[in-house]
């Protein structure tokens, strides 16, 4: 069973910045980050496989960056340009290195206020 655990969420104003952190108990396979806002549905933010290749939901490209440490078990989400719409609790993803099991953090909670 591999744990996750995230860090770096908070408060900040529309157009700051944020940065969120994962870190894995052990190797994992491909990671994401997942958002949910209240009331509504968990959704796909960015994802980032062990080649580094990685992919963002359309509403974040070009502000938000998935990055990830291999050899430290770790990705981490830069968030830019936030705004009030992306306040939701952020949760961190990780695929096991057997691709069935997936594991999730406990989430951190964003606000972004106007």
């Amino acid at each position: 069973q591999v744990q996750l655990v995230e860090s770096g969420g908070g408060l900040v104003q529309a157009g700051g910045s944020l940065r969120l952190s994962c870190a894995a108990s052990g190797a994992v396979g491909m990671m994401a980050w997942y958002r949910q806002a209240p009331g509504k549905q968990r959704e796909l933010v960015a994802t980032v496989r062990r080649a580094a290749e990685t992919t963002y939901a359309n509403c974040v490209k070009g502000r938000f960056t998935i990055s990830r440490d291999c050899a430290k078990n770790t990705e981490d989400l830069q968030m830019n340009s936030l705004k009030p719409e992306a306040t939701a609790v952020y949760y961190c993803q990780a695929r096991g290195i057997i691709p069935q099991n997936k594991y999730w953090g406990q989430g951190t909670q964003v606000t972004v206020s106007s």
